[in-house]
């Protein structure tokens, strides 16, 4: 019913929208809408950090209202990594855990976003902080070689996740529902340090919703120095859950621990933590 409805007020307003932009009035109007929507902040607060974020639609709101619940180990990973380490945070979305890395951390950010739909809000977002010399943006997937692909997207929504580059799969295994696609290049992790020049990171962070294990892949002479890697892995996606910890067990990292929120007690979807022994 709840979907139903959903369904019915976006039908209402999208013929609504359709009218509006016959006319003048109507265009200058919805112009109107979308500035306003584009200049919403909220400040969310974790520990002594305060950070302002976008929020145009319900799903960064929600982004907001669970920042500090959604995913806490990953928040408590950040906190524990060395100030102004390099960060790489493949599949940054809109920008939460690169801003507060970069601030609360004051590492040196690489954020890996390649949604058209998100990097708009992740460049704001990062502005919004004044975090601009500690964050980058590299608006290119990374996959496990250089490639030119079609980037498969579930949702056109701001802030929206469960794309992929190159398959057709999505986070648990199962077949992605495209609603939209759009060819670009991606790299791997060793092309972006050896081709693009982009430093090699002490810390990764890792989220893209169903490749990670080819990310990886075409990662073996970055993962040999790192300290530390957060990476989040369906363990109903058996083939994504054993060559990844082939990947990073071969690069000479132990897996530490794998935590989700009580939020996602009845997944089998975990942040995995895996270390460098040696390193403390």
């Amino acid at each position: 019913m709840k979907k139903r409805i959903k369904q019915l007020v976006k039908s209402v307003i999208g013929g609504s929208v359709q009218i509006a932009a016959k006319s003048a009035a109507g265009r200058y109007f919805l112009e109107q809408v979308l500035n306003t929507a584009m200049s919403k902040t909220r400040v969310v607060r974790h520990g002594d950090v305060a950070l302002s974020f976008v929020v145009p639609n319900g799903l960064n709101h929600f982004r907001i209202d669970t920042f500090s619940s959604k995913e806490p180990e990953m928040l408590e990973w950040l906190d524990e990594i060395a100030r102004d380490s390099v960060v790489w945070d493949v599949g940054a979305n809109v920008g939460l855990y690169t801003c507060y890395a970069a601030k609360a951390r004051h590492c040196q950010v690489f954020a890996f976003e390649p949604s058209v739909f998100n990097l708009e809000l992740l460049a704001r977002n990062i502005f919004l902080n004044g975090l601009a010399d500690r964050a980058t943006i590299v608006p290119l997937p990374l996959s496990d070689k250089l490639a030119n692909s079609a980037l498969n997207m579930t949702t056109t929504e701001w802030g929206g996740a469960l794309s992929t580059f190159g398959e057709t799969y999505t986070h648990d295994g199962q077949t992605l529902r495209k609603v939209f696609e759009f060819q670009t290049i991606g790299v791997s992790m060793d092309d972006a340090v050896e081709r693009l020049r982009i430093p090699p990171p002490d810390y990764i962070k890792m989220d893209v919703d169903g490749i990670e294990h080819l990310i990886l892949k075409g990662g073996a002479n970055v993962l040999r120095n790192v300290k530390g890697v957060i990476i989040e892995i369906n363990e109903a996606f058996e083939k994504q859950c054993i060559d990844s910890a082939e990947y990073l067990s071969a690069a000479g990292l132990v897996l530490k621990e794998k935590r989700h929120a009580e939020m996602f007690k009845d997944t089998v979807c975990f942040n995995q933590i895996w270390h460098r022994p040696s390193v403390q």
